[in-house]
């Protein structure tokens, strides 16, 4: 670091105004000073408006001295036809030439030829021999032509609203001379204006240029002398004043400001340490961005290759196989529920960010809730030889909860224990009361563990425990952050603890204690198979591979199915034969689902119909505007028949609602 770099910023700024006032005074000596700079651009203006006042002057007078030519021209070809008409109906040349020969009395006429009415000459006049040389031997179209300084005019001689013949008039049109002459004069009132203008600016100058001068031999004071309570004096109260008082506060302000941008400087240091910690922030949400967006490829190809598998064992296999055909349909089962948990988890992070989950909370068993997280883990815990220990309470323990939500909550932290202990290891899943008037939930393992740096930072959004893992057990990194945002609204907490890598990890779920529903609730009532089953069905949707296997798996429970794939044709579909329940889709073209939905409400052919709407749309707002275009039903794709069948069951006979 250089002494000019630890100077105070009212030296710098000295340093640098000096600097330019050297400058100045450079030129100052070369001979180009303020008030020769001034009287350059005074009279260098004054020049260039009077240059464009000439030569707009000029090109007017041209300009009128040609239109005064023409004119007075014409005049002379009208008044020398008027004449020469009788001479030229009689064809007396005789008479014609003497009315052309009167134009000896006009010497700016050079010649004029008159013509007959078939183009030939009658009479003719020419000043000199010379003239009469160049004479047209033809007619030409009526009208002047000015070249090689003559002004030449063809003039259509009328008798009686008939042409009978033309009249040639040629006069000189000599504008070199003239256009000097304006030029000389211009010339002189120019340079007489300037001399002016010099004279007057030399006089005013210094009324100008001396208190800016006084502004330069202050600054030069006060970077020499180092005393800001130093003032150039204020002479006018124009522009120049003004600029005088400008440099005067600046110099007022500059001592008290130095302190001031010591501590900004200061401020500013600390500022760009946070903005490093930030961009490098930044860089590790992008890093973890990149790894979340390749452990989604990954996880969603997963299930996609053995569906697609199964999908070839279906197509060649056929009905040769029952077994394998039935082997092949339960994997396309546990694969496409693996992918539907996947997009559910990521739209319920987006739900939980934007505040648009909502729980269904109720005084529910915890001890219930932690039995259905087993029953979903434990197949994964058998399938890698764990050993799982389980200490819950006899009885239960009441929370008030979203019993989906805990359950989602409690699966997830069970199926990271068994992804992240090897083969053969220990998961323990165990409760207890504490005294803060809650409850503890505990998932404890004996696998890989988490690094104690990691540990803050594990619930993060896409956060991965070890980016080098194998990405069959990687999972897409939102699992504990969508944990831990589900248990803090529950009015929990989820917290961490693992004494370091290859030492285990715990997991505890701490959740307020719940008071025990007031009444039991009755058991289910299972829905009473349809009387006739055979229903009239119509599914409308885009996605014609969607139509066909919806109607296919329809028209093998035995119902009369039709299909759409936009939303005029289901409207017409529907109103030529009215369905007991159709299937929309909302993204429809032509009408969406909802304008189909609100049309066959209005008809009363089919406001009855049983309307479902089947989308991949799954927001609250998306169910409220299902229910107000008419849908009794909202079901998000993909949907299976344990979905299907209970709608269908609601529905009595054939037309009911």
């Amino acid at each position: 670091m250089t002494m000019a770099d630890d100077a105070p910023p009212s030296r710098r700024w000295l340093a640098r105004l000096a600097r330019r006032l050297r400058h100045v005074r450079r030129i100052e000596m070369r001979g180009a000073s303020l008030r020769r700079k001034v009287m350059l651009v005074v009279l260098s203006t004054t020049a260039l408006a009077l240059v464009l006042s000439a030569a707009a002057l000029l090109v007017y007078e041209l300009q009128a001295y040609r239109q005064s030519r023409i004119a007075d021209l014409q005049t002379q070809a009208d008044l020398i036809a008027g004449a020469t008409a009788p001479a030229l109906d009689f064809n007396d040349r005789t008479t014609a030439m003497e009315k052309l020969h009167m134009l000896r009395l006009r010497p700016l006429i050079t010649a004029a030829v008159l013509y007959r009415g078939d183009g030939t000459a009658l009479a003719s006049y020419a000043q000199t021999d010379d003239v009469t040389r160049d004479l047209p031997r033809q007619v030409q179209p009526a009208g002047h032509v000015i070249s090689g300084g003559k002004l030449e005019l063809f003039h259509p001689i009328r008798q009686n609203g008939k042409q009978i013949g033309t009249l040639y008039l040629r006069t000189d049109y000599e504008i070199t001379h003239r256009l000097i002459d304006y030029v000389l004069i211009l010339l002189a009132v120019m340079g007489a204006s300037l001399v002016a203008a010099a004279l007057i600016m030399a006089r005013l100058q210094r009324a100008l240029t001396n208190p800016i001068l006084q502004v330069a031999q202050v600054a030069r004071d006060v970077m020499t002398r180092g005393d800001f309570t130093l003032r150039a004096p204020k002479t006018s109260a124009d522009e120049v004043g003004e600029l005088v008082d400008a440099f005067n506060l600046m110099l007022a302000e500059v001592g008290a400001r130095t302190a001031a941008l010591e501590q900004t400087n200061q401020h500013l240091s600390v500022e760009m340490a946070e903005r490093r910690r930030a961009e490098e922030a930044v860089h590790a949400a992008a890093r973890r961005k990149d790894e979340f967006l390749a452990t989604m490829a990954h996880e969603l190809r997963n299930p996609l290759a053995p569906l697609s598998n199964a999908i070839e064992i279906l197509r060649r296999l056929g009905d040769s196989d029952p077994a394998l055909r039935q082997r092949a349909m339960d994997i396309m089962g546990r694969q496409l529920r693996q992918l539907v948990r996947l997009i559910d988890d990521l739209l319920d992070v987006s739900r939980i960010n934007t505040g648009k989950l909502m729980l269904r909370t109720e005084s529910i068993d915890l001890v219930r809730v932690l039995q259905g997280a087993l029953e979903v883990a434990t197949p994964l815990l058998d399938k890698r030889h764990q050993h799982l220990q389980v200490h819950l309470p006899t009885g239960p323990v009441y929370v008030d909860a979203d019993a989906t939500r805990l359950g989602q909550v409690f699966g997830n932290l069970l199926n990271n224990a068994a992804k992240y202990t090897d083969e053969g290891g220990h998961v323990t899943l165990s409760m207890s009361a504490q005294s803060e008037g809650g409850v503890a939930v505990s998932v404890a393992d004996d696998g890989i563990g988490i690094a104690p740096e990691m540990q803050s930072a594990i619930f993060d959004m896409f956060m991965q425990v070890d980016p080098a893992l194998d990405r069959g057990k990687a999972g897409l990194g939102v699992g504990l952050s969508l944990a831990r945002q589900l248990v803090l609204l529950h009015g929990g907490r989820l917290s961490v603890h693992s004494d370091g890598l290859g030492q285990g990890t715990t997991f505890t779920v701490w959740l307020p204690s719940g008071a025990p529903p007031t009444r039991e609730l009755p058991p289910p009532i299972l829905a009473q198979p349809p009387l006739r089953p055979k229903l009239k069905v119509l599914v409308a949707d885009d996605n014609v591979d969607f139509a066909h296997s919806l109607c296919s798996l329809l028209a093998a429970m035995g119902h009369q199915v039709d299909v759409s794939h936009d939303g005029r044709g289901a409207v017409a579909q529907a109103l030529a034969s009215p369905p007991d329940i159709a299937f929309l889709d909302i993204g429809m073209p032509q009408f969406n689902g909802h304008e189909v939905a609100l049309r066959l409400r209005a008809d009363p052919r089919t406001s009855a119909c049983r309307l479902v709407a089947i989308t991949g749309w799954s927001q609250a707002h998306d169910r409220l505007r299902s229910q107000a275009s008419g849908f009794d039903h909202h079901l998000v794709k993909p949907v299976d028949m344990l979905q299907l069948q209970p709608i269908l069951a609601t529905i009595g006979t054939p037309g009911a609602a």
